[in-house]
């Protein structure tokens, strides 16, 4: 009997379709090069030369004596730049391209998958079938783990700038902040930090005491609690400078949008939305008041504990999705950088070597897909953790009632299996059995609820702190 069945039929024709289509059907590539987005190109020498009144030489002599003295010409030189749209064949140079689509293919196959796997147990509800989506879900975090030290790495690979000095300090600053958001009430931070770290410690116990290590509860508590702070840290460094970014660009399609109210009503609740991830996980504001909201003199009940939390489901999902829906407005955003920072060159007296104005107006286009990455990496990360909270953490999608959480399975269990299968049944059930009592659904819960929260916060403190540098100390 097959262990996984037609999930495993759907996983290896998934990957198979990832593989095969990837050079003609590509999300990724449709995202950012579909034509809707333009690009600015760069003056040409001759150009340039012709606005410095000067001629192109001639002779070997005139050749030398101006391979010597670099082309310059005034800082205000009247040039104009041209666009061109974004197309596929120009992204294909762009570094980190490919990486870019694998990875933003990678996460909708992991989209499809999922889907594919509710819809499954929804029809036919398996009883002893592991959810293959739940590993697609744990790859998709783990590669924007990667994507995340790769884009962090090259600030750390610079000389210049003070980006280094920039992640460490917002490193520092988030461990902080991670250790004091862990002391928070129940009461009033709703995670699950204390119910979940209870559930597993109450299931390690007796396998600690078993072997007299009993003494070493409190140093897991301690264990989960410093890691969870240091996770932090690092979420937080790497979500620093996506959020400096995501302010610039907000900025910029507001004022592109400026004829365009929807547009910009969608961009303002972009720009909100991890304050309302926050909103659904503060207990007085959220779950309190609708479960006792006031009307007239009495207090009437809107949703119930398993409405709310599939309700808070349901609005991640839509915020991750509405995210989505306005990526091109902020590319679009980020490209026009070329011509903002022509702009401010004219603004500046004396003269500019002609290589420098093409290498400014080139150095934005080369960057965007490292921007795509910022921008798209922390709505995936989101999003796959909350398909796996709901997935681990027993929840439902509907607003009735929450199925009941599996129960743990023991050691027992194998005693059920045929002579020649009993050993290595039991050993694996005995592996089972310890690792569904240390990852029971409640640790989950509280493990996924403070990841989805904490991106969220880490995301609104970056984006705020970028847009007051962006409109008071820095220039746009």
């Amino acid at each position: 009997m097959a262990v996984l069945g037609v999930q495993l039929v759907v996983t290896l024709l998934t990957a198979t379709l990832m593989h095969r289509l990837a050079a003609h059907c590509s999300f990724a590539r449709w995202l950012l090069c579909n034509g809707s987005l333009f690009r600015y190109v760069h003056p040409s020498e001759e150009e340039l030369r012709a606005l410095a009144g000067k001629q192109r030489p001639r002779g070997k002599r005139e050749r030398w004596a101006s391979e010597e003295k670099p082309l310059s010409v005034p800082r205000d030189a009247p040039f104009q730049l041209e666009t061109c749209p974004l197309t596929a064949v120009d992204a294909l140079v762009l570094r980190f391209f490919l990486e870019y689509q694998w990875f933003v293919d990678f996460a909708v196959y992991t989209g499809g998958v999922y889907l594919f796997t509710e819809a499954y147990y929804y029809a036919t509800c398996p009883a002893r079938e592991a959810n293959i989506a739940v590993c697609w879900c744990l790859l998709a975090v783990a590669f924007s783990i990667k994507v995340f030290l790769t884009v962090t790495r090259l600030y750390f690979s610079a000389e210049e700038g003070g980006e280094r000095s920039v992640c460490l300090t917002f490193a520092f600053f988030f461990l902080l902040l991670a250790m004091l958001v862990q002391v928070v009430r129940e009461e009033t931070l709703e995670l699950g930090l204390e119910p979940g770290l209870a559930s597993m410690t109450g299931n390690l116990e007796p396998l600690l005491k078993k072997q007299g290590w009993d003494w070493a509860l409190p140093l897991v508590k301690l264990t989960v609690r410093v890691g969870l702070a240091v996770v932090g840290a690092m979420l937080g460094a790497f979500l620093t400078f996506p959020g400096l970014r995501l302010a610039q660009t907000h900025r910029d399609a507001l004022t592109m949008a400026e004829d365009r109210p929807g547009l910009q009503l969608l961009l303002h609740a972009s720009f909100l939305s991890p304050l309302f991830v926050l909103w659904l996980w503060t207990r007085p504001i959220a779950r309190d008041f609708l479960q006792q909201a006031p009307l007239g003199g009495t207090s009437i009940s809107l949703l119930s504990d398993e409405a709310f939390d599939s309700v808070r489901l349901w609005v991640l999902v839509a915020l991750c999705l509405l995210r989505l829906a306005v990526t091109r407005p902020h590319l679009q955003a980020y490209l026009g950088l070329a011509k903002v920072r022509v702009e401010q060159l004219r603004r500046e007296a004396g003269r500019i070597e002609a290589c420098e104005i093409q290498r400014r107006v080139v150095r934005v286009y080369c960057y965007v897909t490292v921007v795509s990455l910022q921008y798209l990496t922390p709505l995936i990360l989101t999003l796959n953790c909350t398909l796996l909270l709901k997935s681990l953490g027993g929840y439902s999608w509907g607003l009735g009632l929450a199925p009941t959480l599996p129960p743990i399975p023991s050691s027992a269990d194998a005693a059920s299996a045929g002579p020649e299968e009993d050993s290595a049944q039991e050993t694996a059930a005995q592996i089972v059995g310890a690792l569904d009592g240390l990852l029971t659904p409640l640790f989950c819960r509280g493990l996924l609820s403070f990841l989805v929260w904490w991106i969220a916060a880490c995301q609104l403190l970056s984006s705020l702190f970028g847009l007051y540098f962006h409109q008071h100390l820095g220039g746009s």
